[in-house]
This record gives structure tokens, sequence and C-alpha cells, in this order.
């Protein structure tokens, strides 16, 4: 009992006395600056080398990423590895990570400027401040300890020193989107010889004018590839690429850089491939199966050819494949059903054919929100599984040889709409005017007929853009009818079999483009059209005095109707007038002397097959194109 009480004695001791020194310690911490003075005074100049000025980056937009000028609180009497962006050795106290993206920063960094006074550091990211295209210097090749090295997107110009490929303990260089930033002839080249550790190596935009160096196909530390829009040229190494941990390979925009598909072993881990416009061609091989991982594949603007290889099938992680602009043949291979996860398909602008295949389960597409076949040869009916995806936000089958009547569509998620140039046929499709988010409807040169009812129009409240012309549909005109289509920019309804007074009252304020030729319209209700650039009604059957185009008017034609009378002076108010097409059609009279005022902005003036009598004003001869004969 007596050593149990001296126990618990000595373990109360032992708690209080722990706590008195650990409260000890916790103040010393708190009440210690451990920023050598040199440092702290380091920091401050390059802060005062700098000015502030609010950013408003894409990237900032774009990706949420919170911009504020980090150095504003730096001061002078405390300690500087507590300040933003700065953090230091908790034993040394020397600066060891300096993180000032997305800071405000604005100015010149010269080569004695005191960022160069920190050897120590492991860690600097610049990124996305304004340096006034400061050079990368030698300075930058200082930091021997450097790991992690990150300008993007700064302003950065000019040559980069050779120094920078001393920094044989980089893991993470980054100087991205630096528009005219340049490595001299073969600093590239030793860069990629001498940075062993690279795991990152982002450069787009940065001006290499190299051969592709075979070095970095041997770095099986790298995990990301960016060299994209660096006049990269020559022929990418034709080797197996044994990179087993890169997840990242970018070489888009290299137009000049040449090969076949790049062969990667089974064991990879390789999540996005990108060589958008760039001149790699040949077949696509059977072994690009082996990316079992892949998320994105981007072949896009290439010229590749052959088949599409069934392999395909093996992507079953992949959310977009973009295989548009190049020379593939043939029939696609029915591997839809295990592409779930497809968030993005584009295969238009090729010679496929076919008919678009249906997968054995037409459910589970999920997430599919963009389909692109346009500008191919395929034939037969538009596949039902196409009608009845949940987040489909863009239809594109246009310019091909599609049949049949257009389905009903089961989701209102459909933004844009591309099935012109085709050989559908019947009525537009009740569906499709239900669908609240449609922007943009192409559905011209097929064979489509029926009547519209102007009021099917009216939940289309974000339709922009409308072309369904040369079709058989007509379209009834109610008068007085009520607005709609209040976001309406261009209309195209040429070559159909509308008829009598015109009376669709649309787009207001921001209608600037109407086509209605080659119709059988006699009249219209009004122009009200305020913002109207070009409206064209030639070869229709309008009859009576001119209509008068609304002020803001570019381009008027119309030619071949059976207007009659005389042209009224109000025309002469079209101040923004270029092209004004009045042939073939009954007008009589003297033209209006102020015509003549259209001599400073007027090019075409055709006003032959008429009745006409009397003088052109003299002053129209001053550079125009007149026709009236």
């Amino acid at each position: 009992m007596k050593m149990s009480k001296q126990l618990l004695l000595c373990f109360l001791f032992f708690l209080s006395f722990s706590q008195l020194l650990l409260s000890s310690c916790f103040s010393f911490s708190n009440s210690t600056k451990i920023c050598p003075h040199a440092q702290s005074l380091a920091l401050l100049q390059l802060k005062n080398s700098f000015s502030v000025k609010k950013s408003h980056s894409f990237y900032f937009e774009v990706y949420h990423v919170p911009s504020y000028p980090k150095t504003e609180h730096w001061k002078k009497d405390s300690d500087c590895c507590s300040w933003n962006g700065v953090t230091c050795d908790l034993v040394t106290g020397h600066v060891i990570e300096l993180d000032l993206s997305c800071s405000w920063l604005s100015g010149i960094i010269h080569s004695n400027s005191s960022l160069f006074l920190f050897p120590h550091l492991q860690s600097l990211n610049l990124a996305f401040n304004d340096f006034n295209g400061s050079s990368v210097s030698t300075g930058f090749g200082r930091f021997s300890s450097l790991t992690h090295l990150n300008l993007s997107d700064s302003g950065f110009s000019g040559l980069i020193s050779s120094e920078i490929s001393h920094l044989t303990n980089l893991v993470s260089l980054d100087l991205s989107w630096n528009r005219g930033a340049k490595f001299a002839l073969d600093s590239f080249d030793s860069l990629a010889q001498n940075l062993t550790k690279l795991q990152k190596l982002h450069l787009p935009d940065i001006s290499i004018s190299s051969v592709f160096p075979n070095s970095l196909l041997n770095r099986s530390s790298l995990i990301s590839l960016h060299l994209s829009d660096c006049g990269l040229y020559g022929r990418f190494p034709d080797n197996d690429i044994h990179l087993p941990k890169l997840e990242l390979l970018y070489l888009w925009d290299n137009i000049n850089l040449s090969g076949n598909f790049p062969q990667f072993s089974e064991n990879n881990s390789l999540i996005d491939l990108n060589l958008f416009h760039t001149n790699f061609s040949g077949e696509l091989p059977a072994s690009m199966g082996n990316l079992k991982s892949l998320q994105t594949l981007d072949l896009s603007n290439c010229q590749f050819l052959g088949s599409i290889p069934a392999s395909l099938g093996n992507f079953t992680q992949i959310t977009s494949l973009s295989l548009d602009g190049n020379h593939f043949s043939g029939k696609i291979p029915n591997v839809f059903d295990n592409l779930r996860n497809l968030i993005s398909l584009d295969f238009s602008h090729n010679h496929l054919e076919g008919a678009i295949p249906s997968p054995e389960n037409e459910n589970g597409f999920s997430s599919l929100s963009f389909v692109r076949l346009g500008y191919n040869l395929f034939d037969g009916t538009i596949p039902s599984w196409l009608y009845t995806l949940p987040s489909l936000v863009e239809l594109d089958l246009s310019h091909n040889k599609l049949t049949g009547h257009i389905g009903e569509f089961q989701f209102d998620s459909l933004e844009k709409i591309d099935l012109s140039m085709n050989e559908l046929d019947g009525p537009i499709p009740t569906s499709i005017f239900e669908l609240v988010n449609l922007s943009s409807l192409n559905l011209f040169s097929n064979n489509l007929s029926g009547v519209m009812e102007k009021s099917k129009f009216e939940k289309l409240l974000n339709l922009t853009s409308l072309d369904i012309s040369n079709n058989m549909l007509s379209l009834t005109m109610s008068v007085h009818s009520n607005s709609m289509l209040p976001n309406i920019e261009s209309i195209e309804l040429s070559n159909n079999n509308i008829s009598g007074i015109f009376s669709w009252n649309v787009g207001k304020d921001t209608l600037f483009y109407m086509n209605l030729s080659y119709n059988s319209i006699s009249g219209f209700e009004m122009l009200p059209w305020s913002s109207m650039n070009a409206l064209d009604l030639h070869s229709n059957l309008l009859q009576g005095p001119l209509p008068t185009p609304p002020n803001s008017t570019i381009f008027f034609s119309a030619s071949h109707n059976k207007l009659s009378g005389e042209i009224s002076p109000l025309i002469c108010k079209e101040s923004s007038m270029k092209i004004l097409d009045l042939s073939y059609n009954n007008f009589g009279g003297m033209l209006p002397r102020c015509l003549g005022n259209f001599g400073n902005y007027l090019s075409v003036l055709n006003l032959r097959r008429n009745q006409f009598h009397g003088t052109i004003p003299q002053n129209f001869f001053e550079g125009q194109f007149y026709q009236d004969s």
C-alpha cells in the first residue's frame, strides 16, 4: 500500500513537470523567431520589387483557384516563417519552400533579384503572375536543392538558361504557357538527359524546336509528360515505350511531329493520351488495347487510317474518345457495351460506313453527353439507343446517308442537334419542341415534310440558331402571333413550302440573320428586327411595295419577286447597307435622288430587270459595283 502511494506521488510529479516543460516550450516557440534576419530582409526586398495588380486569369475562373496578394501581409517585425507562401526548415529556419502562385505579382525578375538569395529552396512556385517578359535566367540554376519548380503562365519569355538543366534533383518542372520563352539549340536535349529524377515535365507553349529526345522514354520515374505546341518535329521514336508509371502524355499541336501510334507495353498506367493535330499516321495497332487504364484518348486531326480496332473495347475506363479528322474507314466495331463510362464520343470527319452499331444493352450510358459522328458515310436509320441517353447534350450525325424518320427523344437535356445533310424523311418529331435547353437545331437538306405549328416553338426559349432549310416543310401563319424565341439569332427556312403572309414574331431584339428565300411567301405583317444584319427574301411571291428593312441591315435581297411601285426614299435611311439586290421585280418610276448618298458605303446595288426610268444619281459612281441591265 505504501509502495503504491509512492508510485502515485511520483507519477503526479512527473505529470506536473511534463506539463510545465511543455508549457515552457510552447511559450518559447511562440515568442522566438526562427527566420534568419538576412532571409527576412531578402523576402521584403523581393516583395518590394513587384507591384500588386489584381489578375483575372482564365485559369482562376475555370478551375476556381483562389487568388490573392500573398505578400500583402509580409511585415518587417514578424517572423517570415509565418508569412503566406513561406515555409521554413523547423531546425535551421532556412526558407525551403516559396509559393507565390496566384499572388497578383507584376514586374521584372532581374538577374540580381533577391529571389536568388535562398540557396536552400526545395520548392519554388511562381505560377499565374505577370513577370512582364522576364527571362528564366541563370539565377534559377543556383537552387541546387530544388525538387519542384513551377513558373507556368507568368509572362516569362526569351531564352531559357541552360543552367536549368543542372537542377538534377528536380522531380517536377512546369514552365507551361509562357509563350515567347524558348530553349536554345540542344539545351532541351541536355535537360532531358540530366534531369533523371523527373516525374513531371510540363512545357506546353514553350518553343523547343527539336526532335523528340529518346532519353525521355527511358525515364522510368516519369508520371506526367506535357510537350504540346512546342515545335517538336521529326519522327517520334518507334521503339516500345516502357514507362510503367506514365499516366499523362500530351504531344498535341506539334504539326511536324510524325510517327506511328506509340507502342506501349502491357505494364502501363496511362490515363490520358493526346496527339491532337500532329502528323502521326498509319493504322492503329490491336495492341492499343493494352491501355486498359485509359480515360481520355484524343487522336483527332492526325493522319491515321484503316479500320478502328475492336481492341478499343478494352477501354472500360474511357470517358472521352476522339478520333475525328482522320482517314478511318470501314465499320465501327460494336464495342459500346464495354464503354459504359463514356462522356464524349467523336468519330466525325472520317470515311466510316455502314450502320451505326447498337449496344446489346441500350441502358447504362448514364454519362454520355456528346455524340459526334458527322461527316462520314453512315447509312441505315438512327439507332434507338441514341434517343434514350439521359445526359445527352449534343448529337451530331450530319453529312451522312441516314434514312427513315427521326425518333422521339426521351430526355430534355439536349442543347445541340445536327442531323443535316442526310436522307431523313417524315415530320419533325414532337419531342424536339419539348427540349427546353435546346440552343441549336440543324435539320437542313433532308426530306422532312409536314406542317409546323408556330405555337410548338413556344418552349424553345434558349434557341439561338435554327436551320431547317432545303426540306418540304410548311409553317402555319396566324395573324398577330405572340412573341417567341426571345434569344434567336439566326433562322434558315429557305427552300421549303412556306406560303402566305409571313407573320412570325420572333427575336425582335436578337435576330441578325434570316433566310426565307425559295418559298411562296406573299407578304409580311411586319419587319420588326432591330439587330438584323442579313435578310434574304429572294425567289418568293412578294407583291406590292418594297418592305423597308431595319436600319441595321447590311445585306438585303428581295430579287425574283413581284414587287412593284416606286422605291420609297425611306430606303436611303439604311446607313449600314452594303449589298442591296432588288433585281427581277416590277419596280417602276424614277430612282430616289437620295440613293446617291449610298456612295460612301454601298458595295453592290442590283436593279436589273425592272422598269425604272430617268437618270441615275451622278454621285453614285464613285467605286461602286452597280447593275441595272
